[in-house]
């Protein structure tokens, strides 16, 4: 997404299989001299879907087969909600890396420039999550195809149409806590065994996810995490889900905030700083005064 956010991975899946080809063979027959071969008719009763086809008179030693591709167009030319199987399989080999079955970076980027779309914006984030894709900047055969009948798509046209709905979908409460739990598993390495999103990372996905409708707190949260490299270096699946409740229960001034609750110590430390950060805010306005000086306890004045 945009350069993806994070590296792409390439692990490699595989495709299908191929038909065997059927044979029959030739009659033989004839009077007289040297038995000649005749050419062999016969009729070939084609059953598909429990639909007897017309009759195919097929000349030749040869019986008729279909290829494992024309196999699969036939039999799912549409499936049971009216997408075409062939048509979201045909999209997707448009994209699709020249050495594995799945849509890397490349092949992303064109199929987001053919949406209209920028990979690193919230529409796209949206569609992977329709496509339950594991890994971003790419996506898999069946994530792609699975992906195409959840959003009832299986054409550009059509999934640009989706977009709307997609994004209304989006906003509802429990659909949203989908989303977002879906995001923190977007953005980890799993080839590499992560279990916390880089702090960098976390950065950019929630700006991303909170793009609808953003949280008054969120901006301060995402300057206490750059301003504090060093003491935050990752950030746990248990702090991003807890953030969202963080926002939901927390008011904007942070005034019911309780450290004796259950909230991971970054948002003890959060709280904190940016406590400290108004209050400089208000001196510096002249709304709030620094504690006057004690100035008997000073040693700038001398005794009696």
């Amino acid at each position: 997404m945009g350069q993806c956010v994070t590296k792409c991975k390439n692990p490699t899946s595989s495709l299908g299989s191929k038909s065997d080809a059927g044979k029959s063979h030739g009659k033989k027959g004839g009077t007289g001299g040297a038995p000649k071969e005749e050419v062999a008719k016969s009729s070939v009763d084609v059953i598909f879907n429990g639909t007897k086809v017309p009759e195919v008179t097929v000349e030749g030693s040869v019986a008729p087969t279909l290829s494992a591709l024309d196999v699969r167009r036939d039999q799912a030319t549409q499936d049971g909600d009216g997408v075409s199987l062939a048509r979201i399989h045909d999209m997707f080999s448009r994209y699709k890396d020249e050495h594995e079955d799945a849509i890397l970076e490349e092949g992303m980027e064109r199929f987001c420039n053919d949406l209209c779309v920028d990979p690193a914006e919230f529409r796209v984030l949206v569609l992977a999550w329709k496509f339950q894709a594991a890994t971003m900047c790419k996506f898999t055969r069946r994530e792609f195809v699975d992906g195409c009948k959840a959003i009832q798509a299986d054409s550009i046209p059509g999934i640009c149409s989706r977009f709307s709905v997609l994004l209304e979908e989006s906003r509802g409460e429990e659909s949203f806590k989908d989303l977002y739990r879906f995001t923190f598993q977007f953005g980890l390495d799993a080839e590499q065994g992560q279990r916390s999103l880089q702090r960098s990372i976390a950065i950019a996905l929630w700006r991303l996810v909170f793009t609808l409708d953003s949280p008054p707190v969120l901006e301060r949260w995402l300057d206490f995490l750059s301003d504090n490299p060093c003491a935050v270096r990752g950030i746990s699946r248990d702090t991003w889900n807890m953030f969202l409740n963080f926002t939901q229960s927390i008011g904007q001034d942070l005034s019911n905030y309780s450290e004796d609750e259950a909230w991971p110590s970054l948002f003890d430390s959060f709280v904190e700083w940016e406590t400290e950060r108004r209050r400089r805010e208000r001196v510096h306005e002249g709304f709030e005064t620094d504690p006057p000086v004690d100035c008997e306890a000073s040693s700038m004045w001398p005794g009696p």
